[in-house]
């Protein structure tokens, strides 16, 4: 038995302070460009603001959903007939977490902005992977779609 409706999903979209920083690379870039003219100036301020904001963009494009008996997070896609048990990161958790507890095995989807995690055990023998790191915003709610999606799936 599967859900047939989105019971999670989530964009770890980048701060607005980031669009900020985009518009200063522009000028930057803008202010490089000066000596050389008008146009030169004009190119750097546009060129640089939209490669700084494809970059903010696409960094914080990131989504986490569960949808149809898997989780997907990122670009990676795991059955939750593979994983085990949630445990919801609080801050200082999701740090330690992040540095000294780490495994260089685990799959971490790692954005610094966001304070708060999961931390979701692998079962799966033939699977590397001890546990998924995913950075949320929603912790909670995260954790209960997996072990909802995990019990639709036992049943």
């Amino acid at each position: 038995m599967q859900l047939s409706a989105t019971p999670y999903e989530e964009r770890l979209t980048a701060p607005r302070s980031w669009w900020l920083i985009s518009l200063l690379v522009g000028l930057s870039f803008a202010l490089i460009l000066l000596p050389f003219g008008t146009l030169p100036l004009l190119g750097g301020l546009v060129g640089g603001t939209a490669a700084a904001a494809v970059v903010a963009s696409s960094y914080g494009s990131v989504r986490i959903r569960v949808v149809g008996g898997s989780l997907v997070a990122g670009e990676a896609k795991v059955p939750v007939t593979a994983l085990g048990e949630v445990e919801v990161l609080d801050p200082q958790e999701a740090r330690a977490w992040r540095t000294h507890k780490a495994d260089t095995r685990a799959f971490m989807l790692l954005r610094a902005y966001v304070p708060t995690a999961v931390r979701v055990e692998v079962t799966d023998p033939v699977d590397p992977t001890p546990y998924l790191y995913l950075s949320t915003r929603e912790p909670q709610r995260l954790a209960e779609a997996i072990r909802t999606a995990r019990e639709a799936a036992a049943a």
